[in-house]
């Protein structure tokens, strides 16, 4: 395949070579940005809401002791993380092949059901059974990450990827609030029909209806070699890795208190009948504080670099960890944990914009789908390592490793960010030779 270019219109093999996937959908990106946010806010606000009853229900279905309800729980909890971690690349491989709107389409639906079968559970095993499935054919957040992150122009894909990180944000704090009162309402199954209808309603008819995508399978879906393509290509995998694993290392901080916060905040003079609405507020806090930042910190990567948002972002949060060991008050504990979410909220869409722009085009749905594993692993990784730590070194040291962690990552990001500007700077010179 040979690929020319005169007066700025490039061919391939002698043919005019269509405009980008991008180019055609700039028209488009905003509007869809918009219903993203929308979606991807309504379908965490019903996977989120379960949260506050989500024990109550394992015991309406048959699990009676208190240690069983807490690992039914749990399990059940984490299967829809799992599950999206598992089938996140086979949907981005689809995205690239088929167009990204049928995979939000996808999602939206397939949420919708399963989230109402969730409410006629018989057993236990049948809730974990279906929240696993709900993680394998649900996912509008992440198909939402891979629209967005393919359709946004490179000097506004940040902040475009920090406006959709702050609807999901606030989705998983708004799920709560609402999972908290609408039992009483509904009941609990009732609430798993209103949350599959929400889903149908708002997520799956907007997607219909108000997304836009111009994707051809004739070129969008094969190998389209362009000169900018070649520029901005890179096929250094060991800096597509060092990405993946800082993603995966977010959420794994970010959750890794999960497991432990209730028990640290009762060492903390918190009375026992207040314990579950202080700790509720405390891992709200950090969602709270990346609601606050995030489209703030996707715009700054937009102007001085993504590489250096991480890596700031990074030592930030690294060292955002260590005081949160030291508090002697429920409350200054969420103060720094609203803290360490205003400095972790610029992480993931500069991540995902970098990977975004380190792949050719025809392959950024799957690896964007590779990044949304990667997270979704981190979900399921960091309460448990943290519930070990916890168990077995004290409450105290989960910030110290959590936060040293974080530190080893900026580190590993500056030598990737190294790795990257050697090997632009050997293409311009191959180029101007």
């Amino acid at each position: 395949m040979s690929v020319q270019a005169n007066a700025g219109v490039y061919k391939v093999d002698n043919k005019p070579a269509r405009a980008s996937y991008a180019e055609r959908n700039t028209a488009h990106w905003r509007r869809n940005l918009i219903v993203c946010v929308f979606g991807s806010f309504t379908t965490l606000v019903s996977l989120s809401m379960l949260l506050p009853f989500l024990p109550l229900y394992v015991q309406q279905l048959g699990v009676t002791s208190s240690s069983s309800v807490i690992q039914w729980s749990g399990v059940a909890f984490g299967a829809t993380f799992f599950g999206t971690a598992i089938t996140a690349p086979m949907w981005g491989h689809l995205a690239d092949r088929y167009g990204r709107k049928p995979m939000l389409v996808r999602a939206a639906i397939g949420m919708a059901i399963v989230m109402s079968l969730i409410g006629v559970a018989h057993s236990v095993v049948e809730l974990v059974v279906l929240r696993f499935i709900a993680g394998l054919v649900g996912g509008y957040a992440s198909a939402s990450i891979v629209m967005i992150g393919t359709q946004a122009p490179r000097d506004r894909a940040g902040w475009a990827l920090g406006v959709l990180s702050t609807g999901a944000l606030t989705g998983n704090l708004v799920g709560p609030l609402v999972g908290g009162f609408l039992p009483a309402w509904v009941g609990i199954r009732g609430t798993f029909f209103v949350g599959g209808a929400m889903i149908a309603v708002a997520a799956a008819a907007a997607t219909i209806f108000l997304i836009r995508e111009d994707f051809d399978r004739q070129s969008d879906a094969k190998r389209h070699v362009t000169l900018n393509a070649e520029k901005q290509s890179t096929s250094n995998g060991s800096i597509l890795f060092a990405l993946l694993v800082t993603a995966m290392m977010v959420l794994l901080a970010n959750m890794s208190i999960e497991p432990i916060i209730t028990v640290y905040i009762g060492q903390l003079d918190v009375p026992t009948n207040h314990l579950a609405r202080i700790a509720g507020i405390v891992m709200a806090a950090s969602a709270l504080g990346s609601m606050l930042t995030a489209a703030k910190l996707g715009a700054l990567a937009d102007r001085i670099g993504s590489w250096n948002v991480i890596i700031g972002c990074l030592i930030a949060t690294g060292l955002a960890m260590v005081p949160q060991a030291f508090v002697t008050q429920w409350w200054q504990l969420a103060i720094l944990r609203v803290l360490m979410g205003m400095t972790i909220a610029g992480l993931l869409p500069a991540i995902a914009k970098l990977v975004r722009h380190s792949v050719s085009e025809n392959k950024t749905g799957k690896t964007l789908g590779y990044l949304q594993s990667a997270q979704f692993s981190g979900q399921v990784i960091g309460p448990l390592i943290g519930g070990q730590i916890g168990a077995r070194v004290g409450l105290h040291e989960v910030f110290f490793v959590t936060g040293s962690l974080l530190i080893l990552c900026a580190v590993v990001n500056q030598w990737a960010k190294s790795r990257q500007t050697k090997a632009q700077q050997l293409r311009d010179v191959g180029q101007l030779a």
